[in-house]
Order: C-alpha cells, then sequence, then structure tokens
C-alpha cells in the first residue's frame, strides 16, 4: 500500500485536479509532480507533504525516463496533451515503471479517403507495443480518464452484470456549462484543453461495427438531440472521433460502437470556421520571422481551462448508453433493455469542495480511483489495456466512496 511511487507528466488543469483528489488518499509513497513550467508545477505539488514539483520535457522520452529513474517511480501518470503520449509512455517503459493516460496515441486519418478508411487509428502506436510491455510484465492502462474511461468500465459492467447480449455501446456526453465574463456576459471558454478538442472534433468520427470493423464518416455527423440526467435536459449531439470506440470492441461483445458529444451550435460554427481558416494546424507557420503553431495560438489566447472554474455554472455529464437484451440476476435473458449508465459533477459542487472546475475534477478522478485500485492489487494487469479489461464493481464501489456516486435510468 504504501510502495507506489507515482510521477504525474501535466500540472495543467486536470494534473492540478488529480494532485488535490490524490491528497485525500493514503495509497502512494509520493507523487512528483512534473510539468514544462515550474511554477505550475509547485503550485500544484504544493497541496501536499508527499508531494514534490519537478520541470520535465514531455516530448522527450529520454527526460521522463530521467525523472523516472531519478525518483525510483513505479507508475507514471500522463496527464499532457495527447500529442505528447508516445514519448511519456515510450519513457516509463525504458524506466521500467508502469503507465496510465486518460486518452491514446494520435490518429493519422487516411489522406484520399479519411471518411472510410481509417489510416492510423487512436492507440494503434500503444497497441503495437502491447506484446513488450506484456513481455516486460508491465502494464500500460490507457484511456483511464472520464472519456475514455468511466464510459469503458461502465460498458464492461454492462455486459458482466445487466445485458445478455449488447447491440450498441454508444458513449454520450453533455454539459449546460455557461463561463461569464466580469460583468456576467456569456463568452467562449472551452472547458477542456483546446488543442484537443480541437483534433477530436475535427478528424474523422470513427465508428465500429461487428460486419464492419472500424470506420470513418464525417465531423459532426449523425445529429441527435439526446436528454440528459439531473436537470441538464436536452443537448444536440453528433460524432466525434474518440477512444471509446477503439477500446471497447476489443474486450466487450457488441454489434456496434458509437462515440457522440453535445458540443452545441456556437462551437460546432467556432470549430467548422478554425478549420477553414487553417487555424487548426498543427504544422508551424513562419509569422514575422517566428516559427509557430497555428493551433497552438488559438489555444494560447483562449481562456486556460484550469482557471474558468470560478465563472462556470452548471453541469456535466459523462455516460454511455446500452441497448440490447437484459438478463436477470441468474443470468437469463429478460428481453429489450434501453439503460444509460452515467456520471455527473456539479460544478459548484467541485468547486467548493476541492477548488477545480468540474470537468477536469470528473476526468482526473477516474485515473486516481485506478491507481489505488492497482496498489491495493484488486486490479492486475500485464501489456496494453484499457478498463474494460477490468472489473467494473470495484472502481464504480470506489468512485462512490470518493464522494462521486454514478447513476442508472433506464430509457
Amino acid at each position: 500500500m504504501t510502495g507506489m511511487r507515482i510521477l504525474l507528466v501535466g500540472a495543467g488543469g486536470v494534473g492540478g485536479a488529480f494532485a488535490a483528489i490524490a491528497a485525500r488518499r493514503d495509497f502512494f509513497e509520493t507523487i512528483v509532480v512534473a510539468d514544462h513550467d515550474p511554477a505550475r508545477a509547485e503550485q500544484a505539488a504544493a497541496v501536499d507533504t508527499r508531494f514534490t514539483a519537478a520541470r520535465v520535457d514531455a516530448s522527450s522520452a529520454a527526460a521522463v525516463t530521467a525523472l523516472c529513474r531519478e525518483h525510483r517511480i513505479t507508475h507514471v501518470m500522463n496527464a499532457v496533451d495527447p500529442v505528447f503520449d508516445m514519448p511519456v509512455f515510450e519513457g516509463a517503459f525504458a524506466a521500467g515503471a508502469d503507465y496510465l493516460d486518460m486518452a491514446m496515441s494520435l490518429s493519422r486519418p487516411h489522406p484520399e479517403t479519411p471518411y472510410q478508411t481509417t489510416g492510423v487509428k487512436l492507440g494503434d502506436e500503444q497497441f503495437a507495443r502491447a506484446g513488450d510491455w506484456e513481455a516486460a510484465g508491465r502494464l500500460a492502462l490507457v484511456g483511464i480518464g472520464v472519456e475514455p474511461g468511466l464510459s469503458d468500465v461502465f460498458a464492461r459492467y454492462a455486459a458482466d452484470h445487466l445485458f445478455a447480449e449488447i447491440d450498441e455501446l454508444g458513449t454520450r456526453d453533455g454539459a449546460n456549462l455557461v463561463v461569464t465574463d466580469d460583468d456576467g456576459n456569456e463568452i467562449f471558454a472551452p472547458s477542456f484543453s483546446m488543442w484537443t478538442t480541437i483534433e477530436e472534433c475535427l478528424n474523422p468520427p470513427v465508428i465500429w461495427e461487428v460486419e464492419r470493423g472500424w470506420f470513418t464518416t464525417a465531423p459532426f455527423s449523425e445529429p441527435e438531440v439526446f436528454d440528459f440526467p439531473e436537470g441538464i435536459g436536452p443537448v444536440e449531439c453528433v460524432n466525434v472521433e474518440h477512444e471509446e470506440v477503439l477500446l471497447m470492441p476489443r474486450w466487450v461483445d457488441c454489434r456496434r460502437v458509437t462515440f457522440k458529444y453535445g458540443l452545441g451550435e456556437e462551437f460546432i460554427t467556432m470549430l467548422r470556421v478554425l478549420n477553414t481558416l487553417g487555424l487548426d494546424r498543427t504544422e508551424k507557420v513562419r509569422v514575422k520571422g517566428v516559427e509557430v503553431s497555428p493551433r497552438d495560438v488559438v489555444a494560447a489566447v483562449l481562456p486556460d481551462p484550469a482557471t474558468v472554474g470560478p465563472r462556470m455554472t452548471g453541469k456535466t455529464c459523462a455516460g454511455l448508453w446500452v441497448t440490447g437484451t437484459g438478463k436477470d440476476a441468474e443470468g437469463h435473458p429478460t428481453g429489450p433493455r434501453s439503460t444509460y449508465l452515467y456520471h455527473v459533477v456539479d460544478n459548484a459542487w467541485s468547486m467548493a469542495e476541492y477548488g477545480h472546475q468540474c470537468v477536469v475534477w470528473q476526468t482526473a478522478v477516474n485515473p486516481v480511483v485506478a491507481l489505488e485500485l492497482l496498489a491495493t492489487g484488486t486490479w492486475q494487469g500485464t501489456g496494453v489495456l484499457g478498463p474494460e479489461a477490468f472489473d467494473a464493481v470495484p472502481f464504480l464501489d470506489l468512485l462512490t466512496a470518493y464522494g462521486a456516486p454514478w447513476g442508472q435510468r433506464e430509457q
């Protein structure tokens, strides 16, 4: 229980929330909070005497390895943008540490048929190394945030306890969050990393079907209105590229997997404009003698998601809509069933309780729960695994014990 030594790579919104949540638990020995900005690392580490701060270049696998060896790290927790997934992933492996992240390695859509062929899919680079991790007896637990993460735990729970056969695993996320300026006027301020949001929203969304495997469709396709619980209400959701679709079919039997996100008309319009202007590009351009990535500029000029909490109101909901044939306690089929498994966080609660806005808090709590299950030996595994590879019940029970209960609604 006391031997876990964690390297937290990234002290931004999610990393800061991770530190605040972990500070209340006793399953680890130490956490080294590392960031490219030493001041940000020191601020996040200040919440607990077991934490220390360090500087790290997340683009360098060697730098991650060196930091792991210096601090005798047993587990690397990746909380930076997924563009850095592979260096952090490889750095952890070289150091002999286990690894967790809240996304997966990036996709590269097929350049000629982007709305049919998948090209390099989310996580392909990591899954290509699964044999190496398994042979080394090490675990890389990928996609253990909220989305992906908790929805994947829900998929395992639905298959084990609620459904005899599953037709569709449909992640559905939505919120009624509003951010205002000092004068009380509503402003455009993403509640999560804008860099990541552009990546997942403008890439071709992936769908999985048992007859076709993985294939892609157009961004923002197949709009549907989904009624979210606990007062959030109806939100239009559209197809978005996301890791759940690449994870769930590997471990859970089903006929179809989708991911739809309630972006809202304003957000979709904003993303389309960025795409039209080329401001979503990551390739650097020269501006007055300086090379800069257009997407980095967009992310830099918008409010930092870590700082918008005090000006944000509303709730966020992450969940999984499962349809198919239900089963009773003995496992016998009971007929058609449609169930939404969900997790709602009120921003007023997360700010009052932890000082972090609800979207980053909801993302950060899940890897803390997973690390505690690994520390106690409740979850065990080797190789590159998704959350679906583990028993869901201990996770959901511990999540509730953290003060963040989940819900279930028959549709």
